[in-house]
């Protein structure tokens, strides 16, 4: 069957990337799916659960349609239309855009679903009913005790009985053993039936008790299954109050123009933006309310995420599907075309959905993140950059424009041939300064071997680690800076490795320590790593880790150093120093006695 075909990846939750990325927040949810027989790959998002899970049902219903259709004529057919149908997607995707209100609408963003899952009280009944109950038996009787005053043992004497007193009494005494036996057997007949019913009474009380376990058992686990229902339940709507409040929160805030609001406001509005699935739609924004910019880093498709195929074909006589392709002059000058399309889309959506006025002017950036077909490296260049004013951007009329020509006009920035992906210098570029950054200064010159780092002073430890990992770094161009002093467990230091396949953010954590690390301290790490929106974290100590911690940090991103991995990596750039977690403690020690 064609679900048997189907992969789904685990859900993850998408945090925001922004430079200012303590403040960063949960974007939505995204989750992989992959069809075998299909080989197609989708990566749904949507910045609701539910409406996640609304779009895998869709995919799904759609990749089963696809499948049951037999290779024929009909399917060449339909593949056509389907072909036909994704290149009108691609080459309408301005248009598409104009005849919709990008208007973020509040009331749509709350979840109004009930909960769905039924109480298992219901089944309780059914589950009871069908047990085996006891099968009720009737006792046995007890014979009618024999009387002696019956005709059976009445003596009846003749003439010659009454005569000879001998006789008589001979014939008495014969009756009264007959009557005897009978009483005899009628006693045993009694203890054998006494018997038959204290056994018949007990097997009903044996199968009454286990029919009441039963039904206590069965009742108990149903009561188990209603308080985890109600448990679910409760917290499917503290869930669904906790999202529809944070709707609220937002709506306020964006009114109030605050500057976290409005960017998420604006994400919102281009993740609403429906583009083919094969499209990136990945952006990093930077709203500054002094002038009023809303400045967009876009990550643009590639060539390669365009539709390729034309026209399907079914060949009758060789009972064979043929695919004809487009060309690639033809690709190239509809990705032009895409490119100034998705450019004059994306300002046009954020402008008209801008109701709180606090846009004046955007500036855009489009990159592409595609191999170089000259040197067959990964290059993530820019290659489109405009900055237009709202009042000057409205008075466009999108419908009748020329996009090329729309965006030369507005002195936008490109290469004569955008699928040459020449890089161009960005008009405006989101700020890559952390505001937490402070000065730094150099502390790994004064190592040597008689430097016990576990007794350092804690600020000259974290710019020790910061020098260590920027030496680490420097050879492909990375950058490490320290952050303002906390001491509350948060960043301590900001590594940003530019290397496009493993790099990113890194948050490096410095714990001079003296004890065993526990768990916590990797727990905390791992959730600034979520919140910051980094590829990976690294926590370094002069003392080991506990199992637990190393447990908790497997398959995460996340790097465990203790002292020993700290002096081979001093080591390898040429310095020595030791960790002497006694000689730490005894002086640590001291000093709080002195204190």
């Amino acid at each position: 069957m064609s679900k048997d075909l189907i992969q789904i990846g685990t859900i993850e939750e998408r945090y925001s990337q922004t430079v200012h990325s303590w403040n960063s927040r949960l974007l939505g949810y995204q989750v992989s799916m992959h069809h075998q027989g299909l080989n197609e790959h989708k990566l749904l998002s949507a910045p609701e659960f539910y409406l996640l899970e609304s779009k895998m049902s869709l995919q799904v219903q759609k990749w089963n349609e696809r499948w049951s259709k037999e290779v024929n004529l009909n399917d060449a057919t339909t593949r056509t239309e389907e072909a036909q149908k994704n290149l009108e997607e691609v080459e309408n995707i301005l248009t598409h855009s104009l005849a919709i209100d990008n208007t973020i609408q509040w009331h749509k963003l709350k979840d109004k679903r009930k909960f769905k899952e039924k109480n298992p009280i219901d089944y309780l009944e059914g589950t009871l009913g069908n047990l085996s109950q006891p099968i009720k038996r009737e006792l046995l009787l007890f014979p009618i005790k024999p009387e002696k005053k019956s005709s059976e043992y009445k003596v009846e004497l003749t003439f010659l009985d009454k005569l000879f007193s001998s006789r008589s009494q001979k014939k008495e005494k014969l009756i009264d053993e007959k009557y005897k036996n009978v009483v005899r057997n009628w006693e045993t007949q009694c203890k054998e039936i006494e018997l038959k019913n204290s056994e018949i009474k007990k097997d009903l009380q044996s199968e009454n008790i286990k029919y009441e376990n039963q039904r206590k058992h069965y009742t108990n686990e149903n009561n188990k299954l209603v308080e985890n229902w109600e448990k679910r339940k409760v917290k499917f709507y503290k869930q669904q109050e906790e999202d529809n409040s944070r709707v609220d929160r937002l709506n306020e805030a964006y009114h109030n123009k605050s500057e976290e609001a409005i960017i998420e406001y604006c994400e919102r509005v281009l993740r609403n933006s429906e583009y083919p699935s094969s499209f990136p739609q990945k952006f990093e924004l930077e709203y500054n309310s002094t002038n009023k910019i809303l400045i967009i880093e876009y990550e643009l498709p590639s060539v390669e995420c365009l539709p390729k195929i034309k026209e399907v074909k079914f060949i009758v006589n060789r009972k064979k599907i043929k695919e004809t392709y487009l060309s690639q002059t033809y690709l190239s000058k509809m990705f032009d075309e895409i490119i100034y399309e998705i450019t004059l889309r994306t300002i046009h959506e954020l402008f008209e959905a801008d109701k709180a006025n606090v846009i004046d002017a955007i500036s855009f950036n489009g990159w592409v993140n595609a191999v170089n077909k000259a040197t067959g490296k990964v290059a993530n260049n820019c290659i489109a950059s405009i900055q237009v004013k709202k009042e000057e951007f409205l008075e466009i009329d999108l419908r009748n424009v020329e996009p090329k020509f729309c965006f030369k006009n507005l002195k936008g920035v490109s290469s004569s041939k955008l699928s040459s992906l020449i890089p161009i210098q960005p008009i405006l570029q989101i700020s890559r300064i952390d505001k937490r950054i402070v000065d730094s200064y150099n502390v790994i010159d004064e190592l040597d071997n008689t430097t016990n780092i576990a007794i350092m002073d804690w600020e000259d430890f974290e710019h020790l680690i910061r020098e260590l990992f920027e030496k680490e770094f420097q050879s492909n161009g990375g950058e490490v800076n320290v952050t303002q002093a906390s001491r509350d467990g948060g960043v301590d230091a900001i590594a940003f490795d530019p290397d496009p396949i493993r790099g990113g953010k890194i948050i490096i954590q410095a714990k001079r320590y003296t004890n065993t690390v526990g768990v916590a301290a990797v727990r905390d790490l791992y959730g600034t790593v979520v919140n910051e929106g980094a590829t990976k974290g690294i926590l370094v100590s002069t003392a080991d880790y506990g199992p637990d911690a190393y447990q908790f940090a497997k398959e995460k991103p996340l790097t465990l150093l203790n002292g020993s991995n700290l002096l081979h990596l001093l080591e390898k750039h040429g310095y020595h120093a030791k960790i002497d977690i006694k000689e730490a403690k005894k002086i640590l020690s001291e000093k709080d006695k002195s204190n």
